[in-house]
């Protein structure tokens, strides 16, 4: 029997959208005020769920807690309250739009969960969010 357990976390971060090879008045054109050369903030919801393989013993597709301590090192600590273009390796040449987020947390996480089906639901606000399987 397959089912699908999630963990919800959350993180602060700041960003901005914008390409270097653009002028200030393209990047203003294309992505609007989220192109502020100083940067602006996001509180980032994220839903992380595995479907897999019910354990006939423990009654677990996964220890939810193993999931929370996974989410938490890989995720959280490494973009929590940074500034994702400056400090954040995966940025620094990667436009931090709510898309390539969800796909480098997807990259960061799966090679944690081999064994899972992985899907990431992240929202950059409670009406924008994006979903990725990979």
């Amino acid at each position: 029997m397959k089912l699908k357990v999630s963990r919800k976390a959350h993180f602060n971060a700041a960003h901005r959208l914008y390409k270097k090879q653009w002028d200030d008045a393209k990047n203003l054109e294309v992505f609007g005020k989220c192109s502020n050369p100083n940067f602006h903030g996001h509180n980032y919801e994220l839903i992380v769920s595995v479907t897999g393989e019910v354990d006939p013993e423990t009654g677990f597709v996964i220890d939810l807690k193993v999931l929370k301590q996974l989410v938490q090192r890989e995720i959280e600590e490494h973009l929590d309250h940074k500034n994702l273009n400056i400090e954040v390796e995966e940025f620094k040449h990667l436009n931090p739009t709510v898309e390539n987020i969800a796909v480098v947390i997807y990259n960061r996480l799966k090679p944690h969960l081999k064994d899972f089906e992985l899907e990431i639901v992240l929202y950059e606000t409670p009406r924008n969010f994006v979903t990725y399987k990979g």
